[in-house]
């Protein structure tokens, strides 16, 4: 599968799953969807009272339509939180995020989050600002910033 073909069939695959998600259990979040291989997906959710084993098994039964096609992962966001859309980038304003696009002449980046707004967002990167498109964002993760590097 094509990096291209599997941005669209994540992209695809987290408003299906989103969509059946949040409308069972309205206080879950889906936060993302990522193909981890071409037959295996991890699904991270949160809620407001945080996400246990419960909840996981929970979503999980909800989403036994993609069992068939898929080996299914739920979990929770953990210190490097999965972030997506722009109200997850808004949350994160001031924090430090790892960003993959698809389009630039920096595809992966370690970026300071400056700005959000409804179609890009703004980063600073050693000392310069870049203006991100979010529809060109595979992936972007929250930095654990109580981690220490080795």
């Amino acid at each position: 599968m094509a990096a291209t073909d599997t941005f669209t069939r994540e992209k695809a695959l987290e408003r299906e799953i989103s969509a059946a998600v949040e409308e069972r259990l309205p206080a879950v979040e889906v936060l993302a969807v990522e193909l981890l291989s071409p037959s295996r997906i991890c699904v991270y959710i949160d809620h407001p009272d945080g996400v246990d084993y419960s909840l996981c098994e929970r979503v999980t039964r909800l989403l036994d339509d993609y069992r068939a096609e898929y080996g299914l992962d739920v979990s929770s966001p953990g210190p490097e939180r999965p972030v997506r859309r722009p109200r997850d980038f808004r949350r994160a304003i001031g924090r430090h995020a790892t960003l993959k696009t698809t389009t630039g002449g920096r595809k992966r980046v370690r970026a300071e989050i400056l700005e959000a707004g409804e179609a890009t967002i703004t980063v600073a990167v050693a000392g310069q600002q870049l203006e991100i498109p979010y529809d060109t964002i595979v992936r972007a993760n929250l930095i654990d910033e109580e981690r220490k590097e080795p």
